[in-house]
């Protein structure tokens, strides 16, 4: 008999609810399985003491036209309750304060002699812009795809074929041709630009994945209402009005694997229940990193990606901090974001540069009356906060709190008066991130795109499991794992039926 095709996505992270909801409203029956209470991963809201915090990300992009959320909407015919705030946000160096807006006029009067720089940033941003909206398959995971890219390449032909120099080159390498390359205010200036929107600095982000990531003012910054959490519910209230399930509280425990192929995965209810429930599954996407994918996978894990989490160095961590605060002690009509450079030299992890947001005035369900949440982050070795618990638990402790009184410290010399304004203290390592997330030592923001080249798709060494999420290219931000959301839903597509012909012996063997 035939029956709709079964996908399970596992997490309701952003770029799975955008899979899950593209193959839902496709009609395939489609599950997905969250460990929390709530949807978003890496970008959710979390309810505490009547504070809507932001669990990582806290600012959006990508709504533009031909942005990946504008691509998403149009799909879907959904809307996202967004604002857009300018600026974006306000870099503080330590000489100056740089406002980041659409027109980019701060930045051109702060930074004299760049306008050739910004030019030329924005050209082959528009350009690498369209080439997303038209579904640019990136890396090729089979010869359809590569066609597809061979065709999306030639569609624009020659205009595009003035970005191919910019795979091939490195943000730095940019910045040396128009001179940049020694004004050390200004390359601080885009490290700290870099280390946001890519993960790292411009010696080690690619040309037109950094003019993309560069470009996040100029195409504009918006809060969700209610916290960026808002993105991953309106994915939900699609799934479940196009018939598919998001589950809760569902810990996936292992992925079942019969003659090389998915076939489910057995999850546990909550966090102490050890009863497996088996979720059939046609085909399977984890919303994860590769290190979670082989722990679910265990004996079964292919040999490829065991080699390719063996090689691997452990990516970026965050160390956050919620706060409540006294909004008439802050700083009267500032902005709502902030990025605080301490020096000009040396590591910008660890406290050295802070992003710090806190929740607009207009949208007073973020926090208690006359308070504003505010979340804090920071760049972290995750390993250090892993060794630390392990030989010295109250060490690990007296860390956390240490790194926040220094980060409160640091803020406050920039906004005078924050310290005294704050009233509730979060403090998260990756070690928290570990714990809410599932994700592999608590690291966050995908890996870091070096080169195009070396670009990690989707694929995952068993034909019918993909990932997901910002492990997969283009990784970071809400904008990057909608894309790449966006392209594992049509790889399912061209891999998975609508409906499948299914005997009863066949689901008999699928459920046992």
């Amino acid at each position: 008999m035939k029956e709709q095709s079964k996908v399970v996505v596992v997490g309701a992270g952003v770029g799975g609810l955008t899979t899950a909801a593209i193959l839902a409203d496709a009609g395939y029956d489609v599950t997905v399985l969250e460990a929390q209470t709530y949807p978003g991963g890496s970008a959710s809201t979390f309810f505490h003491k009547g504070y809507r915090f932001e669990s990582g990300a806290t600012v959006a992009g990508g709504f533009q036209p031909d942005g990946p959320h504008y691509v998403l909407a149009q799909m879907l015919d959904i809307e996202w309750n967004v604002h857009q705030h300018d600026p974006a946000w306000v870099v503080h160096l330590p000489d100056r304060s740089v406002a980041l807006t659409q027109d980019n006029r701060d930045v051109l009067e702060k930074f004299p002699g760049t306008e050739a720089f910004w030019d030329e940033q924005s050209r082959i941003a528009d350009i690498a812009w369209s080439l997303s909206a038209q579904g640019l398959p990136f890396p090729p995971g089979d010869f359809a795809e590569l066609m597809q890219l061979a065709k999306v390449g030639l569609m624009n032909f020659p205009r595009d074929i003035q970005i191919v120099p910019f795979a091939l080159s490195t943000v730095q390498d940019w910045l040396n041709r128009h001179g940049l390359g020694e004004n050390r205010e200004f390359r601080r200036f885009i490290d700290a630009t870099l280390l946001i929107s890519a993960q790292n600095t411009a010696d080690r982000v690619n040309g037109i994945y950094g003019a993309t990531a560069m470009d996040l003012a100029r195409q504009g910054v918006y809060h969700v209402e209610g916290g960026i959490g808002g993105i991953a519910e309106t994915l939900v209230e699609k799934i479940r009005n196009s018939g598919g399930e998001v589950l809760y509280r569902q810990r996936v425990q292992r992925i079942a694997i019969m003659n090389g192929q998915a076939i489910g995965v057995y999850a546990t209810k909550g966090r102490r229940s050890t009863k497996e429930e088996f979720f059939p599954a046609d085909f399977v996407v984890v919303n994860n990193t590769p290190w979670t994918l082989a722990k679910m996978l265990k004996n079964d894990t292919p040999a490829k990606l065991k080699n390719e989490i063996s090689r691997r160095d452990n990516t970026q961590g965050a160390f956050v901090l919620h706060l409540g605060v006294d909004a008439e002690k802050l700083p009267q009509n500032i902005p709502d974001h902030h990025q605080i450079v301490r020096s000009y030299e040396g590591a910008m992890g660890e406290g050295e540069t802070l992003y710090v947001s806190i929740s607009p005035e207009w949208d007073t369900s973020r926090a208690p009356d006359g308070q504003r949440a505010v979340t804090v982050s920071t760049h972290t070795n995750v390993q250090q906060w892993w060794d630390m618990l392990q030989a010295n638990e109250g060490a690990y402790y007296d860390c956390k709190d240490a790194y926040a009184e220094r980060i409160i410290s640091t803020i406050d010399k920039t906004l005078p008066g924050f310290k005294n304004a704050v009233n509730l203290v979060l403090p998260g390592t990756p070690v928290t991130y570990e714990f809410y997330t599932g994700r592999h030592k608590g690291m966050v923001g995908g890996f870091p795109q070096s080169s195009l080249f070396k670009a990690r798709g989707a694929r995952t060494g068993i034909g019918n499991i993909r990932l997901v999420g910002d492990s997969v290219f283009p990784g970071q931000s809400t904008a990057g794992v909608t894309l790449g959301g966006i392209r594992v839903a049509k790889d399912v597509m061209r891999h998975l039926p609508e409906t499948i012909e299914r005997t009863v012996s066949s689901t008999v063997r699928s459920m046992s």
